[in-house]
């Protein structure tokens, strides 16, 4: 069962750009709600309440149940504007939604098991294509993550929307193809074999007898010109 998050407001008899102006000069964030085939509803917000929600980091994942002076309605927020200098919430645009309704949401891909894939164990890069992944979904079932499993995935291996388990009534926006999530790439600097490496001592020690023949080579020059 989704977890509707509580928002107080006010209704506001007045809509347009001075009422709007009004309301943040009483210090509150004007806002509509609108959708689900009723009349736009316009209210104000507390601003520390809704800096608080935007805070969260899932704000726009969230499902709301908002009061407005005794009565509730349930929303999903689909735009925010915010202050161009001090970067404060200026309007909040709220969606009702009713039973049937379906949204596509961007949710954030989550990825486990590292150590389980085979890849991954021999020095692999997981190389991720997709951090989120646009799914069509009601609000009422809209998941916090996806989950992609990279147990036995090897060096080459991608991972595909396929292999991911979604929920039940919950589907990707791309339909037309089985899209990459990500893949197993290999390590961009391969290790040298042990009988490959370079002998660090022995290769100081030649240095040295190399530099002794130069100074012998130049004495013997000059006992020449002599």
């Amino acid at each position: 069962m989704v977890d509707f998050r509580p928002l107080v407001a006010h209704s506001r008899d007045r809509a347009g750009k001075g009422a709007a102006r009004a309301v943040r000069k009483a210090g509150f964030v004007p806002a509509v709600i609108y959708g689900d085939k009723k009349a736009p509803t316009s209210i104000s917000i507390e601003p520390i309440q809704l800096t608080k929600e935007l805070d969260t980091g899932s704000f726009f994942t969230n499902v709301y149940e908002i009061d407005i002076d005794g009565t509730s309605e349930r929303v999903l927020p689909r735009d925010v504007q915010f202050h161009p200098v001090n970067d404060k919430p200026l309007h909040v645009d709220f969606m009702r939604f009713g039973k049937n309704t379906m949204f596509a949401i961007e949710v954030t891909v989550e990825f486990i098991n590292e150590e389980d894939s085979p890849g991954l164990v021999r020095g692999g890069v997981l190389n991720v294509v997709r951090y989120s992944v646009e799914l069509m979904c009601s609000p009422i079932n809209i998941p916090d993550t996806i989950v992609a499993d990279l147990t036995g995935l090897d060096i080459g291996d991608s991972l595909h929307i396929s292999q991911i388990e979604l929920p039940e009534g919950v589907a990707p926006t791309i339909t037309d193809r089985d899209f990459t999530v990500a893949t197993i790439a290999a390590p961009s600097v391969e290790e040298l074999p042990e009988d490959e490496e370079v002998d660090e001592d022995a290769e100081l020690a030649e240095g040295e007898e190399g530099e002794e023949g130069e100074e012998g080579s130049e004495e013997s020059d000059g006992g020449s010109e002599d």
